[in-house]
């Protein structure tokens, strides 16, 4: 999967998330910072992200990826 479309999609619901993409498709790593996980449990953090993607793994575009996710505070 494109990683401008995975960026897209995320910062369209997220706009102060700030993506960085390490690996190549069959092994990528996806950061993501924002304000918007100031407070709430990795575990919610990661389930916001999952549910933006949730149609490209469902579809099969997307299959594997590892994910960690911060708080800019």
């Amino acid at each position: 999967m494109d990683k401008d479309i995975l960026e897209k999609i995320i910062t369209d619901k997220i706009q102060d998330a700030d993506i960085a993409f390490v690996g190549d498709d069959c092994n990528l790593k996806l950061s993501v910072t924002s304000n918007q996980f100031s407070g709430v449990p990795i575990i919610q953090q990661h389930r916001m992200i999952l549910n933006l993607l949730k149609d490209n793994f469902e579809s099969g575009e997307l299959h594997a990826l590892s994910l960690e996710t911060h708080s800019k505070e």
